[in-house]
């Protein structure tokens, strides 16, 4: 294992802010895979998925089991100013990191991370970022995609390496086009959003969960021998879902306490009952929500509490 800086910059009044790299294998071989953590200074989960990755990584390399021509590079935290004073964006102008690709490097603070970050980073075969989800609540695990084409098409078929439940495929929209996920691709990277079940705290199931997917990805480029995985889960056979298809059940006209009979990841049926809106003044039933279609719970708001018109749940439909 070599580690370094990666990049390093002054700010006023606090020590200079460095982004620190782990890179296994090779370091003249060739550079296959590059691991990102946390842009965003909440993103805790994220960070301890690639303080793992690099335990475990390291580990490997003694046993031998990094190939001798290919190189991995981790790189657990790119904003860690931010996280330092737990602020989920940048604390000065309130700027978002993953929002300021490809950067720039005579430019503001996260556009000049940015730029760093990708001119490293866009040199590798394949690239995995490490997200949070932009929505309250919980979800399944899964591997998101950015569709770009030629490149999107064949990173959709070899996402199904992560052994995760779905692959989530997104048009993207002219926010996405800042993001490391979109330039990378631009770049000629196969580019691969990965999303745990947590942000600002640590989930130990589902932070295996993604860890023994990153593993079994790096095996299948041949990075890593197959006995890395031996103590791994089992892998899901995973389904290609585009993010349209997925179905949002809302609430109508009710706010109040939100009560579901269901879980994320439950198969559900046509017509079945999945939660109720009540009163929060006398608890009487103002809203039940069924399922519009047979298929799996995909995601399920986790507030205690509902406003009109809010998506309290996601059905990803059977095929």
């Amino acid at each position: 294992m070599r580690s370094g800086v990666v990049y390093q910059m002054d700010v006023p009044y606090r020590e200079p802010v460095r982004i620190r790299g782990f890179e296994f294998g090779n370091e003249r071989g060739a550079r296959t895979c590059a691991v990102v953590g946390s842009t965003r200074g909440n993103e805790v989960q994220q960070t301890f998925i690639c303080a793992r990755l690099v335990a475990l990584l390291a580990n490997l390399e003694r046993e031998g089991m990094i190939s001798a021509n290919k190189s991995v590079l981790v790189i657990p935290c790119i904003n860690p100013f931010s996280m330092n004073v737990q602020q989920r964006f940048w604390p000065v102008d309130r700027a978002d990191v993953n929002r300021s690709f490809p950067g720039d490097a005579q430019g503001g603070t996260t556009e000049r991370i940015a730029a760093a970050i990708l001119r490293v980073a866009q040199t590798y075969e394949h690239g995995i970022q490490l997200c949070s989800f932009n929505q309250q609540g919980d979800f399944l695990p899964h591997v998101r995609i950015s569709h770009q084409g030629a490149i999107s098409d064949l990173s959709a078929t070899i996402a199904r390496d992560f052994g995760l439940p779905y692959v989530v495929t997104r048009v993207p929209s002219a926010f996405d086009e800042m993001t490391l996920n979109y330039v990378w691709q631009q770049h000629g990277t196969h580019a691969f959003s990965l999303y745990s079940k947590a942000t600002d705290r640590i989930d130990k199931g589902s932070a295996q969960l993604v860890t023994d997917a990153v593993l079994r990805y790096l095996v299948a480029r041949d990075i890593l021998a197959p006995a890395a995985i031996k103590a791994t889960g089992p892998a899901s056979a995973s389904e290609l879902l585009h993010e349209v298809d997925l179905v949002d059940l809302r609430t109508r006209r009710s706010a109040g306490f939100l009560i579901t009979t269901v879980r994320v990841g439950d198969r559900v049926r046509k017509g079945q009952k999945l939660a109720q809106v009540l009163d929060a003044y006398d608890t009487h039933v103002l809203e039940t929500l069924q399922a519009p279609v047979d298929g799996r719970v995909f995601f399920m708001r986790t507030d205690s509490l509902v406003q009109q018109h809010m998506v309290v749940l996601r059905i990803a439909p059977d095929a």
